[in-house]
């Protein structure tokens, strides 16, 4: 599998990565759901080359991730936003960060703590059913074919 060819296989996850799979856009990202909005923003804040920059938020944009948004006029400059499609990724990077919490951190503790609005606990992320609303792991799932599978090639079992 050649990684200009992920968007082709018949995998969501391949997909995806296809348009998020990198340390650059993943860190707009996260910046994203921190407020940030502005190009010369995410350049200070990253330390990106702004042809990089460049190439990830016009990918993001190009997928409907970002939409991009006049703030001014005369002359026009615009501000980079999540789109409905964007927002659906919080649950991914807050797990994401939730990992990183657990398994990355130094004897400081979590840099970025997340609070739940409703309750005003910090809270971590869980992976519920969406059916029976219960936690779910990795030992507690499995994979089928679904209708989009080419039968390419076997699920492993």
């Amino acid at each position: 599998m050649r990684w200009e060819e992920l968007d082709q296989q018949p995998c969501s996850l391949a997909r995806t990565l296809a348009v998020i799979g990198d340390k650059w856009t993943l860190l707009v990202l996260r910046d994203c759901f921190l407020g940030i909005r502005r190009f010369d923003e995410f350049e200070k804040r990253l330390g990106i080359a702004r042809h990089l920059l460049a190439s990830r938020l016009k990918k993001l944009v190009e997928h409907g991730v970002l939409t991009k948004v006049a703030y001014q006029q005369r002359p026009v400059r615009e501000e980079y936003r999540l789109t409905e499609k964007g927002l659906d990724l919080h649950s991914t990077i807050l797990a994401l960060v939730s990992w990183g919490d657990r398994h990355m951190q130094d004897e400081r503790g979590a840099p970025v703590l997340h609070v739940h609005k409703a309750c005003g606990q910090v809270m971590r992320p869980i992976t519920v059913c969406s059916e029976c609303g219960e936690p779910v792991g990795a030992r507690d799932v499995r994979a089928v074919a679904g209708a989009g599978w080419s039968g390419e090639s076997v699920l492993p079992v």
